[in-house]
């Protein structure tokens, strides 16, 4: 800055104080963006992954104690399983993947068993497609279908979630540490 206005290296001069101004702030500004951008780099997939595990375990207790509002779906699309012992043991399995997520331990276990629970709740749209598209048209969902497609989103999430996974110890590594022990 010279004079308190900056300097216009391209005119090779003294900046306006317009120009000076609009300078500062847009490094103000750009400061501010990257402390934003640095907190959600650095807490957005922590938070992702702990929303999961709530919404997981949520589920799961409401299908343990029998007051889910999807049970009558549920009992529809998978109907040569008897209900009456499935849906809590599908209440327990969502607790155990929600319990996974919100400790971050067992990730690629938890998350396997995550990706199935997902994918196990598009099966409405295979099974039952008169529950989840209205007149049969795929594009017309019904509320139910609604229900179904946008756990595409939770399946997003996990799938981000899992690309945080730290790789895995090249084979030497084990090695080394089995011969330690």
């Amino acid at each position: 800055m010279l004079g308190g206005y900056g300097y216009d290296a391209a005119m090779n001069k003294p900046a306006s104080p317009p120009a000076a101004v609009a300078e500062s702030w847009w490094t103000r500004i750009r400061r501010a963006d990257q402390r934003v951008r640095d907190f959600l780099r650095n807490r957005s997939i922590p938070l992702l992954r702990l929303s999961l595990g709530v919404v997981f375990v949520w589920f799961g207790v409401l299908k343990v104690a029998g007051m889910s509002p999807v049970e009558t779906l549920i009992a529809s699309v998978v109907y040569w399983v008897d209900p009456s012992w499935f849906i809590p043991v599908l209440g327990i399995f969502e607790v155990v993947v929600g319990l996974g997520l919100l400790a971050a331990k067992l990730m690629r276990v938890t998350l396997f068993l995550f990706a199935l629970q997902m994918l196990g709740t598009f099966l409405v749209l295979v099974i039952r497609p008169d529950i989840a598209f209205q007149e049969g048209n795929p594009l017309l969902l019904t509320v139910e279908g609604e229900f179904v497609v946008k756990n595409l989103v939770l399946l997003a999430a996990g799938l981000v979630v899992g690309a945080q996974v730290p790789a895995l110890p090249p084979w030497e590594e084990i090695e080394q540490k089995v011969a330690q022990e």
